[in-house]
């Protein structure tokens, strides 16, 4: 790096104005990785938390499956006989309105996203505090969300329409949330009552359905065959996060921000290295008429552009740490290793590839130039 070092040593304030602008890339590339990370968590990690391979949808139920799939109680039983199948369990699931009735923050509304299963299934969850679901009762456990809200363990909600009583009888203290809304686990009648805003008994034909099948598959298993006979659709849990409201329309948005922000990346780097370049064709075709070969000069600059995108990226991934941390709990906002390791790693790649671009007129440049052929 002969040519390379003194160059960052001689115009230290370019290169210094240059890596301040890829530090505030960097900031900008972290701040949008949580973003996106935090977007994701909200819309979907209810669903994540799901101990399950796949769900069953009701095949017409094409788009949004969560607000239109409807299965019955013989497509869960048929799904649970079937060859690959290590469990299949009802699931259930609405977005229901309450008012705390029985506590400190009474008169409080509160959105529920409301999970719904057999107490003694798989599904139930185990509550850091107080009990789990009981059958038969209407009971409910919350999550952090929830309690964030100033809901407690004891504390009565009551359910718009279907005026359910809902006691909070346990909490799980973990960020868990559907449709940027925080669960609340209950068992599958209270669950009914909920989603069809039925007060009192339930019709024997509510009794006998769910909103899914919640299916533990194992590797390779084939069900074709009782997909067609019970007219339902297996997708796996990933898939069917994008039916989760509005997770498709977010995760597509963020994905598009940040494909600009690299592109512009790659543009902004390759186009200050191409101007550098130009400046200093006088310095590479004087190396050039002393004997230095064309691709020695080419990875002594490089190395000058891995030099000023590592060091720069560096800075800003740690002031974009910074920066997030303090959102967190303030915003949709979640630190991930891999996607932040993999935002800093497309702006070096990408910023380097652009600068290839530009550094790649070294091999036009004709030696004679520092021998005065130009006059």
């Amino acid at each position: 790096m002969f040519l390379a070092l003194r160059d960052l040593r001689f115009a230290r304030g370019r290169f210094a104005l240059m890596g301040a602008v890829v530090a505030l890339i960097a900031v900008l590339g972290v701040l949008l990785s949580g973003l996106a990370s935090g977007l994701a968590d909200a819309g979907v990690s209810g669903l994540r938390a799901l101990p399950v391979t796949h769900l069953a949808f009701d095949e017409k139920a094409t788009s949004e499956q969560f607000s239109r799939s409807t299965v019955e109680q013989e497509d869960w039983q048929a799904w649970s006989r079937a060859r690959g199948v290590k469990r299949a369990e009802p699931f259930g699931n609405a977005l229901a309105n309450a008012q705390v009735t029985q506590g400190a923050k009474k008169g409080e509304q509160v959105n529920l996203a409301v999970f719904g299963m057999a107490p003694d299934s798989a599904l139930a969850p185990s509550p850091t505090r107080g009990e789990g679901l009981r059958k038969g009762g209407t009971g409910i456990v919350i999550t952090r969300e929830i309690a964030d809200q100033g809901v407690e363990i004891g504390d009565v909600l009551t359910a718009d329409k279907s005026d359910v009583r809902l006691k909070v009888v346990g909490l799980i203290d973990k960020p868990v949330s559907y449709g940027h809304i925080g669960v609340v686990y209950t068992d599958l009648d209270t669950w009914r009552h909920l989603h069809y805003g039925l007060p009192g008994d339930l019709p024997e034909a509510a009794r006998r359905q769910a909103t899914a099948v919640a299916l533990t598959l194992e590797d390779g298993a084939d069900v074709s065959a009782v997909e067609q006979a019970t007219a339902t659709r297996a997708e796996s849990k990933e898939a069917a996060f994008d039916a989760s409201p509005g997770y498709t329309a977010e995760s597509s948005t963020m994905a598009l921000i940040k494909g600009f922000l690299y592109a512009i990346s790659a543009l902004v780097v390759g186009a200050f290295f191409t101007v550098w370049t130009v400046q200093r064709k006088p310095e590479i075709a004087l190396l050039k008429a002393l004997g230095a070969p064309t691709g020695y000069i080419l990875r002594d600059a490089l190395a000058q552009v891995v030099a000023v995108l590592v060091g720069a990226t560096a800075v800003g991934t740690a002031a974009g740490l910074a920066l997030g941390s303090a959102m967190i709990g303030k915003a949709p906002f979640s630190l991930s290793a891999p996607a932040i390791a993999t935002s800093s790693g497309l702006l070096v790649i990408l910023g380097t590839v652009g600068a290839v671009v530009a550094v790649r007129r070294i091999t036009a440049v004709d030696p004679l130039t520092a021998l005065g052929a130009t006059r």
